[in-house]
């Protein structure tokens, strides 16, 4: 079969999930994607079109409860889309224990600054019940990128305002911490 220039190619399965069940490509998600936008942030300026051919670049997976999706510290350069179930966050702290950061379900993302920056993780997410999630990876982004431009543009215009928005969330939590009046 002869591959179009305009027809995105199938996207690898991710080797750090391989202990996940893998449900296929995201294209036959579309539709549960797509209902995920009056719930999440991330698909708030994007139409079925834009969701039917990123779903065409991602692939699905299902984990069960208790199964570590991303672990802190790990290499990553993907990030997930929970499509349906709840996974808890958790950072180390100074002596090493897991705390509990924040819960995330359906239309919230994971793992954008790794995707975006191939740093180690930054947390480790825990799915908490039965958690179907898309997963994007950084080479079907540049993909995107290349071969449709212009999703490929609205989806960096909403990475980057996610992650400043939650920058500035971080800095004015620290600049509260730091203005603490220090007890002798």
């Amino acid at each position: 079969m002869e591959e179009r220039a305009d027809q995105p190619r199938p996207s690898t399965t991710v080797q750090p999930l391989s202990h996940i069940e893998d449900l296929g490509s995201g294209s036959s998600y579309a539709s549960p994607i797509f209902d995920l936008v009056g719930h999440s942030t991330f698909f708030a300026e994007f139409a079925r079109e834009d969701i039917e051919v990123l779903a065409q670049y991602m692939r699905v997976y299902r984990a069960q409860a208790g199964q570590a999706i991303i672990r802190e510290g790990d290499e990553g350069d993907f990030m997930l889309l929970v499509i349906s179930g709840s996974v808890d966050i958790f950072k180390s702290n100074a002596e090493q224990e897991q705390q509990l950061m924040t819960s995330v379900g359906p239309g919230m993302t994971l793992g954008e600054m790794s995707m975006i920056d191939g740093e180690p993780r930054f947390a480790t997410c825990i799915v908490t019940d039965t958690t179907v999630f898309a997963v994007l990876t950084r080479d079907a982004m540049a993909k995107i990128i290349l071969e449709r431009p212009s999703l490929g543009t609205k989806i960096l215009i909403v990475l980057v305002t996610m992650l400043t928005h939650r920058l500035r969330q971080t800095s004015a939590r620290l600049l509260q911490y730091m203005e603490r009046p220090i007890a002798f």
